[in-house]
């Protein structure tokens, strides 16, 4: 295996058993000694590629959007829709999405990386939203940045609930009704009826995600071979 493809996949491995540590025990409580061992790796090739714990955590955190990304759509509603119905998918069976999630709301990691983590998707959001109203999607009274971080918010609190009641069994069902109740208020009625809302579009879309993962690793490992 050449060098700079065998540095790409123990960085992956690396970010994947952080991951998985500040998922399960948050910022504060996850020690190096553990990721480590879920690494299977020395503490020399770790601290090569994360210079500390910190760098560990935002190196989880720049993940986000490259692990839920969905394809363009010419309704920028149904691609909203797409995207939560992506990282719900993904939140249940990818531990950098899922630490992404916990990361964002921990109050040590924002005293030191901000709140881009939670401010970057309203304005993933509002960017929809503001295409979606120029298309003519939304109902007039709709203000897209206003109504992003009500969507953020409620998304938010939809996980969260999923995780605390029901450690996210049900977190696409949730999603599917979050999005039902909500876009009946900003969507034209001819738009509204349209769009595809189900649980089996979030496992399509999920089963798109995990593919376009796999052929990304697979390109970047050729281009560093």
């Amino acid at each position: 295996m050449a060098r700079q493809e065998r540095a790409v996949r123990t960085r992956m491995t690396i970010l994947e058993a952080a991951a998985s540590v500040f998922d399960e025990y948050g910022y504060d409580r996850a020690t190096i000694g553990e990721i480590l061992a879920r690494a299977g790796l020395t503490k020399g090739a770790l601290y090569f590629h994360f210079p500390s714990k910190a760098a560990l955590a935002e190196g989880v955190l720049t993940q986000q959007f490259s692990l839920t990304s969905v394809e363009p759509s010419s309704s920028k509603l149904q691609e909203l829709v797409d995207t939560g119905l992506t990282v719900a998918y993904r939140m249940r069976r990818d531990p950098l999405v899922s630490a992404v999630a916990r990361l964002s709301l921990d109050q040590d990691v924002r005293a030191q990386f901000g709140t881009s983590a939670i401010t970057q998707w309203i304005d993933a959001s509002g960017g929809l939203l503001t295409e979606a109203k120029k298309q003519g999607e939304l109902l007039p009274h709709v203000v897209p940045a206003d109504t992003a971080w009500q969507f953020s918010a409620a998304w938010t609190g939809v996980q969260v609930y999923s995780q605390i009641l029901a450690q996210r069994e049900d977190l696409e069902e949730r999603v599917v009704s979050l999005f039902r109740h909500l876009l009946p208020s900003i969507a034209v009625p001819a738009v509204l009826a349209s769009l595809e809302i189900s649980v089996g579009r979030a496992l399509e879309l999920g089963a798109r995600s995990d593919a376009r993962a796999r052929e990304e690793m697979t390109e970047e490992l050729a281009t560093t071979g």
